[in-house]
């Protein structure tokens, strides 16, 4: 009976474990496939960008194949890097996103620890209320600020507007919400027996945060880091709207209002400009993407 038993049982589970086997092929040859067709999708603008880079303008306007450079070139990035003020542009972004991602990893880990680990009266109502004003687009702000701005002027009178600087006040009010949420929920990640013991030991709030909270949670503020750069690099609404001067100007708008000349488009220079203003963060994330994925992910599930 029992070598009945084995013997019928054995084929069942040959037949279990082929189906189980099968189904994970599928599934594995149906993610390659919707991998690949987001690969294409994603890929494809900035290889065309980078095809486009290595043309001159006449063999853009020119009818032939857009995906294929016959008479390739440097002389784009050769033009642009040359440029006084394409490296004016680049300095101004570079020195308003180090500026405001040092503010606002100052303001963000300071504020998330509070809320997260001293609790006090409203504290989880405040940190849904920081969260809230990161989902405030930037084009129902830019109107108020400006209308701020108007009024810090006839008050005392300083001039904010056309400044590369006040990208420096302006960035946080979107850096800051977020970067906050993200520590807040890696703080709460972070078991409790930790500052209990710390402060047991004698240690200060400040010591606390310092010694063991920012070490445990440096994948957060990595995170947190990075999406600030990214914010205060890339951002067009702000300084298309506050800046006009071409001293004044960052990367993203100073390549439009200056490569684009009415109706005339040097496209060449203009992707050549958008690539090597991508190339920061694009450095950045491919270094930093696993403490990256690591901090969203904690400040996602936790808090």
């Amino acid at each position: 009976m029992a070598d009945t038993a084995l013997a019928t049982g054995a084929p069942t589970r040959a037949l279990k474990y082929g189906s189980i086997a099968k189904d994970r092929r599928w599934a594995l040859r149906l993610s390659y496939f919707f991998l690949t067709l987001f690969a294409i999708f994603f890929l494809m603008p900035p290889i065309y960008m980078f095809i486009t880079s290595l043309k001159t303008s006449a063999e853009i306007s020119a009818e032939t194949n857009p995906w294929w450079v016959f008479n390739p070139t440097l002389a784009n990035y050769i033009e642009l890097l040359t440029q006084d003020t394409y490296l004016i542009f680049f300095r101004n972004s570079a020195m308003v996103s180090v500026i405001v991602v040092t503010i606002s990893m100052l303001i963000s880990v300071f504020a998330a620890f509070a809320l997260a680990r001293m609790r006090f009266w409203g504290s989880t109502l405040l940190a849904t209320g920081v969260f809230l004003t990161y989902l405030i687009p930037e084009t129902l702000l830019f109107i108020p600020l400006f209308k701020m701005m108007a009024m810090v002027r006839d008050a005392t009178g300083i001039e904010l507007m056309n400044n590369w600087w006040t990208m420096i006040i302006l960035y946080p009010t979107l850096t800051v919400p977020f970067c906050t949420w993200i520590m807040i929920g890696y703080f709460a990640s972070i078991p409790k027996e930790l500052d209990e013991a710390a402060l047991i030991d004698g240690a200060t709030w400040i010591q606390t945060l310092t010694k063991i909270f920012i070490p445990v949670a440096l994948p957060g503020i990595i995170a947190a880091t990075i999406f600030a750069f990214t914010v205060s690099w890339a951002q067009f609404l702000y300084p298309l709207a506050f800046t006009t001067s071409t001293d004044q100007l960052v990367l993203p708008v100073g390549i439009i209002t200056t490569l684009i000349k009415g109706d005339v488009f040097n496209w060449g220079q203009i992707m050549t400009g958008a690539l090597l203003g991508a190339a920061p963060p694009l450095i950045i994330y491919a270094f930093l993407m696993d403490y990256y994925i690591a901090g969203l992910t904690a400040g996602a599930t936790k808090g």
